[in-house]
């Protein structure tokens, strides 16, 4: 149908992914910058989050060539921010990180009005030895930059995220608000953070950009991340404690990480933390790589970690006093 003389034509973002915590933050902050949001969904999106933006829905899923074909169709830009952070093994994390990628990149690929294409992959896939899942991200990247070419395209990497409805990132949380937390022998992991909401603002901002065919990563203002325990500190500053670090040894962490695979795979699912999970802990450099930050000219982020968890712990307690 065609809009009414006068009327004022919205660029049209297709988002996969945005159901989930980083893409619920994507679609509120496009639509926020005038941007209609098309979302790929399995059905009609019940989060709070979601229920007043005026979304187009496209019912389907990754596997779906024809939904997708409609998700891309017209688009001005494509945002796959769809992937999975844990899975049974390693066939499942590829179907969807690898896969997935591939196929919403060859609908664009063939897409009327050639829109462009963003990925929002991970910082783990700098390191795609490490785990499963860091190895699925980074088979994404290369499929999707293999499937596009020369066409436009940018992938983003950010590092752990944080922020209110992280369900998957509450044991950080859990772990700080005790009398004591493990932690990290030295040399400590330096951890680069971002809240979800600067997340979604770089992509928004890249969004309404020249696509570069440039990987960029993206943080908080400390680039170089924080330490293990600096990490807890400031957390528990935000619960209102301050836990006592107790020195955990590599092996325990691994061993830990062994034994929450096997407890997984006696139920038959799937676990957010495992040995590859451990091993991805363990890795000392989560710092953003100069070569590869995004220009200050494109993006800064505009939250700092304590505010942030602030917020956060806010938002945990509430949520904790309904679940009561």
């Amino acid at each position: 149908m065609n809009a009414p003389a006068g009327a004022v034509t919205r660029p049209v973002a297709a988002l996969t992914g945005g159901t989930g915590f980083l893409g619920r933050a994507i679609a509120q902050a496009l639509t926020e910058a005038g941007w209609q949001v098309r979302l790929l969904v399995r059905s009609a999106p019940l989060h709070p989050q979601l229920e007043h933006l005026p979304l187009d829905l496209v019912l389907g899923e990754l596997a779906d060539r024809v939904a997708l074909a409609r998700l891309v169709s017209g688009a001005d830009i494509v945002i796959h921010a769809a992937g999975l952070v844990k899975a049974r093994n390693t066939a499942a994390f590829l179907a969807v990180n690898r896969d997935g990628a591939r196929r919403v990149a060859e609908a664009a690929a063939v897409a009327p009005g050639a829109p462009g294409f963003l990925l929002i992959s991970s910082l783990v896939a700098r390191e795609p030895g490490l785990s499963d899942y860091a190895a699925s991200k980074r088979a994404g990247e290369e499929a999707v930059i293999e499937v596009l070419g020369s066409r436009p395209w940018t992938v983003l990497r950010p590092p752990a995220i944080y922020g209110p409805w992280d369900r998957e990132g509450l044991a950080m949380l859990r772990l700080a608000s005790g009398r004591f937390a493990p932690a990290i022998a030295a040399p400590e992991p330096r951890i680069a953070m971002i809240h979800v909401r600067d997340a979604a603002a770089a992509v928004r901002a890249v969004s309404k950009g020249e696509l570069r065919q440039q990987t960029w990563e993206i943080s908080d203002a400390r680039t170089d991340g924080y330490g293990w325990r600096e990490l807890l500190g400031r957390i528990g500053s935000a619960l209102g404690r301050q836990p006592r670090p107790v020195p955990l040894p590599d092996v325990a962490l691994r061993m830990a990480g062994a034994v929450s695979d096997g407890l997984a795979a006696l139920r038959g699912e799937a676990a957010i933390f495992g040995r590859g999970k451990a091993r991805e802990i363990l890795h000392r450099n989560w710092s953003i790589d100069p070569g590869r930050q995004i220009p200050s000219s494109i993006w800064q982020p505009g939250i700092d970690l304590d505010a942030g968890l602030r917020e956060t712990v806010d938002w945990w307690r509430e949520i904790s006093r309904h679940a009561a």
